[in-house]
């Protein structure tokens, strides 16, 4: 995970603008510093791929009584807010102890310490309905984003889903509809950039970014790529010690609790959802943000091969598979399909399709267990999900 080789990635996958995350990390901002082109727009470039400074804060600390830990992602507008940000912040922790430093600092005050450095910079809570780090988490989260950030409330404007959520889910709650929902990889391997984006059509600088966001602008906004949800890791109550998955109505059933070994379960996205939700599922509302749910090429050039993805043959037809097309995204979401008929292996060519129309089988995860997406013979399985993928 080096600038060379997440550039590398993005253009496979059809990518333009990164985050480059962990820029509270000394050793990584000198090498953004010294491998990023400064284009005074508030965005880096590398070759052909732009770059937007982010950094990801774990918040641990204690108020009223009860202990909270938050995860939020930063948005400088330059090296220079970078470095400010990190000179304060470095006086509340070691930021040199992780990509993700730990600081016992209340969220809303790390909000108003970096709006006070730069008021151009954006917070956006990080995978919002994880159990245990995160704005909406069962076991170390609050119920509104008002109680996490106080007066600094009204200068938050977009929420991570997250990979265990989408944006469907999020709808539910009436007092999101004013946040942009975003939708980020989370990758720690250069493999996984991009298994989840945000798709814009909008001027390449830092200042517009951050307005489409804040004004949560439909035009230029277009829709983002998401996870199928049950694919994360906590989509689903459970107990991973063991191996028991439980949805939001055996949870209830079982009293909160695991039949097996007694203790509480690790309540996940789906029920936390429904704790919080004051609409019925399938509600749309009206300013909202299209999404699309993909399954990434390489699992379903793994599934159609029947190997794992870490296998080589997974690689070669891979990149066999975006030479031909350009990109990853232009095979998942736009090429005809008569091209993908003519052009890629006739398993993998069904495999896409089978995506395109939802027509997949879903186990979902669990407690830091990743979720199972089967692509064939979804007619065959037992929690079979269609969904229909309109981007527009």
């Amino acid at each position: 995970m080096d600038v060379q080789h997440i550039a590398e990635h993005a253009k496979l996958k059809g990518i333009n603008l990164m985050g480059t995350g962990d820029f509270t990390y000394h050793l990584w901002l000198e090498e953004c510093k010294a491998n990023l082109e400064d284009l005074g727009n508030g965005l880096f470039k590398y070759q052909d791929i732009y770059f937007i400074l982010t950094a990801e804060i774990s918040s641990i600390y204690s108020k009223k009584g009860r202990t909270y830990r938050i995860h939020n992602v930063i948005f400088s507008p330059s090296f220079k807010t970078a470095d400010r940000i990190n000179e304060t912040l470095s006086r509340y922790g070691n930021l040199a102890s992780d990509g993700r430093p730990i600081l016992g600092l209340d969220a809303s005050e790390l909000a108003r310490i970096i709006f006070d450095i730069d008021e151009n910079c954006m917070i956006v809570p990080g995978h919002v309905w994880t159990p245990w780090f995160s704005l909406f988490g069962s076991m170390s989260g609050f119920d509104r984003v008002e109680d996490c950030f106080e007066e600094q409330t009204p200068k938050i404007f977009a929420l991570e889903t997250g990979l265990s959520s989408d944006p469907a889910m999020n709808w539910r709650l009436s007092a999101l509809d004013r946040f942009s929902l975003i939708s980020n990889s989370d990758s720690h391997s250069p493999a996984k950039i991009g298994r989840e984006a945000n798709v814009f059509d909008c001027d390449l600088n830092y200042k517009t970014i951050r307005e489409v966001l804040r004004t949560k602008d439909k035009k230029r906004f277009l829709y983002t790529i998401e996870f199928f949800p049950e694919e994360g890791k906590y989509h689903y109550d459970g107990h991973r010690l063991c191996g028991v998955r439980l949805s939001p109505r055996e949870t209830r059933e079982n009293k909160g609790k695991c039949p097996k070994c007694g203790k509480p379960v690790t309540v996940g996205v789906m029920n936390r959802v429904e704790q919080l939700a004051d609409r019925p599922v399938g509600y749309v509302p009206g300013n909202s943000i299209p999404f699309v749910n993909l399954v990434p090429l390489d699992e379903i050039i793994a599934e159609a091969k029947g190997v794992t993805k870490a296998s080589q043959a997974v690689e070669r037809e891979y990149l066999s598979c975006v030479y031909k097309f350009g990109t990853e995204f232009e095979i998942l979401l736009k090429a005809p399909k008569e091209d993908l008929v003519k052009n890629l292996p006739s398993r993998i060519a069904e495999g896409v399709l089978q995506v395109r129309q939802g027509k997949i089988s879903a186990q979902a995860g669990y407690d830091g267990e990743y979720g199972k997406v089967c692509v064939f013979s979804g007619d065959d399985k037992k929690e079979t999900k269609e969904k229909q993928l309109n981007l527009f």
